[in-house]
């Protein structure tokens, strides 16, 4: 295949743009690139289209964002043998098949990396033609750079007189009007396709005698413009408005109404780089939504606890790339681990515009996220970075950049119950973060990140619950043990977090004893190091889909496995009276109850006891506990509540 796009020869492309229009020079002229310098591949392409312009396909494709991986067209328009042809999204398209298939050569603007991946994506069959002419990079050979309007304006093309004001942002509301029933709005959206197509061949023609390639591969003038189209001289399909039916809606009701997001309290947060500037917060209560601006973070913690949520799910870095130790460029890991991390280059490779996390302006917002989720980890409230921008791509709301009207009407459509009359941007896109949350304890989510680097989660519109995992706390002899081992027994993979303390001891050479992994435990704790140690536990199960684990003994440990499981993590903890605990400790060790009972590594059990979901209280016999083992599996397999007993 012969293309003009990528692989180019990039020697000549800074000199200097041309201005005003251009007119064919004599042919003693100059020219601005010497032909010497053309690439076999453009020559052959350029003398594939001059032997046939008529047979030149022109094309142009409008889509609902710019994401191939998420987006999706609403019109393909060509022109072709000075024909102009439109299709629109759920129409026919066997009229492009043909005409790609007879056509010798396309002709796009940025359609190598854009219009082509959608066109592969939803439209298979449609086979382009092997010669491709990409024009942005043919223009940036003439010193043009910029989108193609703005080479329209330095090349004094004028072919815009009836969609003036209209842009690409436009385009996306434009359809977002006509599946609304707007059938005008898809009118001046195909006029806007069309005037894209009809000035595509003005620029060529006008680019080509700015490089002088005419006298060697034409006959007579240059004159693509003819065969491109005159901008909207062609009478316009008649359109039929959208039935209801046809509009997507997938809604809360219908991917989280009836799971545990039903009734899960989700707080979004919107976060900026300062406390100066107010931060989007909101409270998702199932699907009813509370929003509001608060500035500092005092005022985002306490309003966050008082409310109780199940989730945090914040818009902002939470994490640095792997290997970064600080957020600012005076980082020795500056230059050999970047400002990047994985989750925002997954992203950019679905074509979803994110920045990195450490960019210059991006370094505050980052430092003060960090803090702010360590600090409701270390209360025992989970935490998961969201990306507005990329859920809404994925639930077709439009971004806030089309307008606050559009996210608000979107965010209402999706289900969400509120007054959203006044919200802000920044109050939107905190609903939109909670609701990523949502999606996250529904397991409908995507984690984008490596072992080192904690995720940025996405929603899903479809895909299977998170992995069942019980998470057993409680005081030492208490039966934390006994009662994991029962849920072992009923197929549970079992880890507790004192076999990767032992591993710890193991490689350091040091007694096996509980002395040892009190302090070591508590050594971890101390250095941050706790998630670390929920990881590295969960990680010995591999990917079971039933897990117990034994041992929680932080607010940290409850954090991480709700982070982890959302909705599908259930918190026992599990009790007894204290004389009866002493009697179980004397019987099983000959160290002291009272020492063993006052170590740093328990100090965290009354909070975890708060943070349970339910109680057990184990005063009964083995074979009592794993009647009650098999009762609690048969409530949580049920989707039903865990009731203190």
């Amino acid at each position: 295949m012969s293309f003009f796009g990528l692989a180019i020869d990039d020697a000549n492309l800074d000199g200097p743009a041309p201005s005003g229009a251009v007119v064919r020079p004599p042919r003693s002229a100059p020219s601005v690139v010497r032909r010497a310098s053309f690439p076999s591949n453009l020559t052959a392409l350029l003398a594939a289209c001059a032997e046939r312009p008529e047979q030149v396909l022109f094309l142009d494709v409008e889509t609902t964002g710019l994401s191939h991986f998420y987006d999706e067209i609403t019109v393909v328009g060509w022109s072709y043998k000075g024909r102009a042809s439109t299709i629109v999204k759920g129409d026919c398209h066997r009229a492009l098949v043909e005409d790609a298939r007879n056509a010798v050569a396309i002709v796009t603007f940025n359609g190598i990396r854009f219009d082509s991946r959608f066109l592969r994506a939803e439209y298979p069959d449609v086979v382009l033609p092997q010669h491709h002419l990409d024009l942005m990079y043919l223009c940036r050979r003439a010193g043009l750079k910029g989108g193609q309007k703005a080479i329209e304006k330095a090349l004094g093309i004028e072919l815009r007189t009836n969609v003036n004001g209209i842009d690409g942002l436009a385009a996306v509301t434009l359809w977002h009007r006509y599946v609304r029933g707007d059938v005008g709005a898809l009118e001046s959206l195909v006029r806007y396709n069309r005037a894209d197509i009809a000035a595509m061949g003005a620029i060529l023609d006008r680019v080509l005698v700015c490089l002088d390639v005419a006298p060697d591969l034409f006959v007579g003038d240059v004159c693509f413009e003819k065969w491109a189209g005159p901008c909207g001289s062609e009478e316009l399909p008649t359109f039929e408005p959208r039935k209801a039916d046809d509009l997507r809606q997938l809604d809360f009701k219908s991917l989280l109404g009836k799971g545990p997001a039903a009734n899960a309290r989700i707080v979004g947060i919107d976060l900026t780089g300062s406390e100066a500037r107010g931060s989007g917060w909101c409270l998702l209560d199932g699907d009813k939504c509370q929003v509001s601006t608060i500035f500092t973070d005092r005022d985002l913690i306490d309003r966050t606890m008082s409310s109780r949520p199940d989730l945090i799910s914040i818009d902002s870095p939470l994490c640095l790339p792997s290997g970064r130790i600080s957020v600012d460029d005076a980082d020795p890991g500056r230059e050999r681990f970047g400002i990047m991390r994985e989750c925002e280059r997954e992203l950019k490779r679905r074509g979803v515009n994110v920045y990195p996390c450490l960019l210059p302006s991006m370094q505050k917002l980052t430092a003060r996220g960090m803090v702010l989720a360590e600090e409701f980890r270390r209360r025992g409230v989970p935490v998961i970075e969201s990306y507005p921008g990329a859920a809404q791509d994925i639930m077709r709301i439009p971004r806030k950049g089309a307008g606050v009207e559009w996210l608000r009407l979107g965010l209402e459509e999706f289900g969400l119950q509120g007054d959203f009359g006044e919200a802000t941007h920044d109050e939107l896109d905190a609903a939109t973060s909670a609701l990523v949350g949502s999606f996250h304890w529904a397991g409908l989510s995507e984690s984008l990140g490596t072992a080192d680097e904690p995720p940025l989660i996405i929603p899903m519109l479809s895909g299977a619950p998170h992995r069942l995992l019980i998470g057993i706390s409680g005081p030492i002899a208490a039966g934390k043990t006994t009662l994991a081992r029962e849920l072992e027994a009923l197929g549970f993979a079992y880890t507790r977090f004192s076999e990767v303390i032992d591993d710890e001891l193991r490689a350091r050479g040091l007694p096996l004893d509980r002395f040892e992994r009190q302090r070591l435990g508590a050594e971890i704790n101390r250095t941050g190091r706790q998630r670390w140690l929920a990881g590295r536990t969960l990680a010995r199960v591999g990917g079971a889909e039933r897990v117990v684990v034994d041992g929680l003994r932080f607010a940290d440990d409850h954090a991480f496995f709700a982070e982890h499981a959302g909705g599908s993590y259930l918190h026992v903890f599990v009790d007894a009276d204290e004389a009866l605990r002493r009697e179980r400790y004397a019987l099983r060790s000959h160290g002291d109850f009272d020492v063993a009972a006052s170590g740093n590594v328990e100090s965290g059990i009354g909070t975890l006891s708060e943070l349970a979901h339910c109680r057990f209280l184990n005063y009964r016999t083995r074979d009592a506990v794993a009647v009650e083992a098999r009762n609690l599996v048969t409530i949580v397999m049920k989707g039903g509540s865990c009731l203190s007993r």
